[in-house]
C-alpha cells in the first residue's frame, strides 16, 4: 500500500519560481519517454516537433478570479473557495473566531453575513449585493511563492485563452503558450475551475484514505467530438486530466458534460483518455505528482524529478514544464 511519503522530494528552496519569465514561451521542458524509460532535456518552444496534424492538444479555458479580499477595516481576510451564486461564497477565512454565524463584514459597498461554518472551518457568508471583485479582489498566489500579488500578476498567472470565471488558482501548464505558439497545435479547450483544494496537502499517511476535493467543470459538444476523432490527445495539464479521465469512467466515446469531479487518480489508474501530458512540476507528497506517477510511473517520476533539480530547472506555477510521451 502506498504512503504518502512515497511521493516525497527534496527541492531547494530556491528552485521555486516566484515571478514568471520575462517570456511566457521562454521555459525549458523535460521530455520522458516512457516506451524507453529515457529523458530529454528541450524548450517550451520545441513541443511542436513533437505533434502531427493528427494529435490534438486539450487545454482548460478557465479564468482565474480576484479571490482575495480584506474587509474595509483590514482586520478580515477571505478567500473564495467557491461561489453558490453572486452573493453567496463558501470562504476562508482568517482570523476565524471573529466570525462566527451572525457576524458582518463589510467589503467595498458590500456587506456580507455569516451564515454557517462549515467542517473544515470555511463559512457561508451571504451578501446584501455582489462584491465588486475587480476593485476588492486580489489573485489569491499559492503560498509558495511567498509574496503577494502584484500587478502584472493580473496577466501573467492567467492563460492567454482563459474565458470561463470561476477559477481560484491557475491551470499552469497553460500559462506556458502565447496565442501565436498555441496556433501551431490542432486543439480545443474544456473547462475546470481549479480550487483551492488544489494546494492543499496529503495529510493521510495512506494515500488511499486522502479525501479528494470536488472541482466543477464543462465539456462543450463540439469539444467532445473533436476530442473523439483525435488520433491521440495530450492533456494540458492535470486539470484537463481529471475531467477527460472522469468522463472516460462513463463512456467510451465523450458527449457533452457538466459536473463536478472528485477524481483522485493514483499510480494503478488506468489512462481511457489521455494519451500523453504536458504538465509542470508540482508539491512533493501531492496528489498532482501522484497523478503524475500514475501516468508516468512512481519510479520514473522521482528520476525525472531528481534530475530536474539536478539540472536546476524552475518548479511549480511560474515553473519549467515536464512532456511525458
Amino acid at each position: 500500500m502506498l504512503r504518502t511519503d512515497d511521493f516525497d522530494y527534496h527541492l531547494p528552496e530556491e528552485l521555486i519560481a516566484s515571478q514568471p519569465l520575462e517570456n511566457r514561451i521562454g521555459s525549458r521542458m523535460l521530455v520522458l519517454h516512457r516506451d524507453t524509460q529515457t529523458i530529454e532535456h528541450r524548450q517550451f518552444s520545441d513541443l511542436h516537433e513533437y505533434f502531427t496534424p493528427e494529435d490534438l492538444l486539450v487545454l482548460n479555458n478557465t479564468k482565474v478570479i480576484p479571490a482575495r479580499v480584506f474587509s474595509n477595516d483590514g482586520k478580515i481576510e477571505l478567500v473564495v473557495v467557491d461561489r453558490q451564486s453572486a452573493t453567496q461564497w463558501t470562504c476562508m477565512v482568517r482570523p476565524g473566531k471573529k466570525m462566527k454565524p451572525g457576524r458582518t463584514v463589510e467589503v467595498g459597498e458590500s456587506t456580507g453575513t455569516v451564515l454557517e461554518t462549515l467542517p473544515d472551518g470555511n463559512r457561508i457568508i451571504e451578501w446584501d449585493k455582489p462584491v465588486d471583485l475587480d476593485t476588492y479582489g486580489k489573485l489569491a498566489l499559492p503560498h509558495y511563492m511567498g509574496r503577494d500579488a502584484e500587478p502584472e500578476d493580473r496577466d501573467r498567472y492567467q492563460t492567454t485563452f482563459a474565458k470561463e470565471e470561476g477559477a481560484i488558482a491557475a491551470p499552469t501548464a497553460g500559462l506556458h503558450f502565447t496565442p501565436d505558439y498555441l496556433e501551431k497545435f490542432p486543439h480545443t479547450f474544456l473547462t475546470l475551475h481549479v480550487g483551492i483544494g488544489t494546494f492543499r496537502p496529503v495529510m493521510a499517511e495512506f494515500i488511499t484514505d486522502h479525501k479528494m476535493h470536488a472541482e466543477r467543470y464543462y465539456l462543450s459538444k463540439e469539444s467532445a467530438k473533436t476530442i473523439n476523432k483525435a488520433k491521440s490527445v495530450t492533456a494540458v495539464g492535470t486539470t484537463v486530466t481529471r475531467v477527460l479521465e472522469s468522463l472516460g469512467r462513463k463512456q467510451n466515446l465523450l458527449t457533452e458534460a457538466e459536473g463536478e469531479t472528485d477524481i483522485f487518480i493514483n499510480p494503478g489508474f488506468e489512462f481511457k483518455q489521455v494519451d500523453r501530458l504536458l504538465t509542470n512540476f508540482h508539491l512533493p507528497k501531492s496528489t498532482l505528482i501522484m497523478l503524475v506517477s500514475a501516468f508516468a510511473g512512481r519510479d520514473f517520476t522521482l528520476r525525472a524529478y531528481k534530475e530536474a533539480v539536478e539540472n536546476r530547472y524552475r518548479f511549480f506555477s511560474y515553473g519549467d514544464c515536464m512532456l511525458i510521451l
